[in-house]
């Protein structure tokens, strides 16, 4: 809670900085001046309410969503050795890495993958594909399990959450911005919004969405390397190693749905500007960066 609490104030600090901002420029009053009757603080208290809000009700859903956008198979009561050994794993990594016991599921895809999710770092998902479980060797599974088990002790799925409602505010703010300029200095419309306003709005916030993204899909990058560097820590360097050089071998580029794509263990594979757009670096590059620790 620590880290939310912090990170909001943060993030409330931005805002608030961009507003006295604004007011020390005279945007507002230049505006004022064109004839653009526009309540930049009213328009960011509702960027941000919206910014965050979706990002915060898909976090909070997340568990529940991911269970059925994937069909996993909860382990309550282990039926067999494997997924005694899976519970008793992911029990003893949790333990190591100082997080409440996460929920551990198993969901049918022939494609190895696995990943976490949770609004709460001692109330979240683990959950591995059968697909994981046939390529690789127990090893190499609790390497897997120790990368996930990382990324919910880092906090990452909040984090992301956060940095997306940022972006949100951002892309809503300056589009309704762009679009009532236009609206006003271009088509001339006086009072309430023409056609023009709408039009507008609507391709900025596609053209700075697509901005957006390249930012949250950095992060998301950059936290993939620090979520290895976990489980190396939780597992041991050669497991994390082994582990991705196997999905290198193994997996066939099919992706999670684009929900959970972010919380996986391993991403599509893509080369030029599209990996801009990647939530996870190459796993050439991630197994270079473990072989490069000290």
């Amino acid at each position: 809670m620590k880290r939310i609490f912090l990170f909001l104030i943060t993030n409330i600090a931005v805002l608030l900085v961009l507003a006295t901002v604004l007011q020390l420029l005279g945007i507002e009053s230049l505006l004022d001046e064109q004839g653009v009757d526009l309540d930049l603080g009213a328009l960011l208290v509702f960027s941000a309410i919206f910014g965050f809000g979706g990002s915060f009700i898909s976090l909070a859903i997340s568990k529940w969503s991911a269970k059925r956008m994937m069909g996993v198979q909860m382990i309550t009561e282990p039926r067999d050795e494997e997924q005694r050994w899976l519970l008793h794993t992911v029990r003893r990594l949790a333990g190591s890495a100082r997080i409440g016991m996460p929920e551990v599921g198993i969901f049918d895809s022939a494609d190895p993958n696995a990943f976490a999710t949770g609004m709460r770092r001692n109330a979240a998902l683990v959950a591995v594909s059968t697909g994981l479980l046939r390529n690789m060797n127990r090893d190499e599974v609790e390497a897997v399990l120790a990368h996930e088990v990382s990324h919910i002790a880092n906090g990452d799925m909040v984090t992301l959450t956060l940095i997306q409602g940022v972006v949100n505010t951002f892309v809503i703010f300056f589009s309704r911005i762009i679009g009532h300029l236009v609206d006003r200095l271009v088509f001339k419309v006086e009072r309430g919004h023409g056609p023009a306003f709408y039009i507008t709005s609507i391709i900025a916030q596609l053209v700075l969405g697509i901005l957006a993204s390249m930012i949250v899909m950095w992060f998301s990058r950059h936290r993939e390397f620090r979520a290895d560097a976990g489980g190396a820590k939780l597992a041991g360097r050669e497991k994390m190693i082994a582990a991705l050089e196997r999905l290198h071998a193994t997996t066939t580029g099919k992706d999670l749905p684009d929900q959970l794509a972010a919380f996986g263990i391993s991403g599509s594979r893509a080369g030029g500007i599209r990996e801009l757009f990647m939530s996870h670096p190459p796993l050439t590059q991630r197994i270079e960066a473990l072989r490069a620790m000290r």
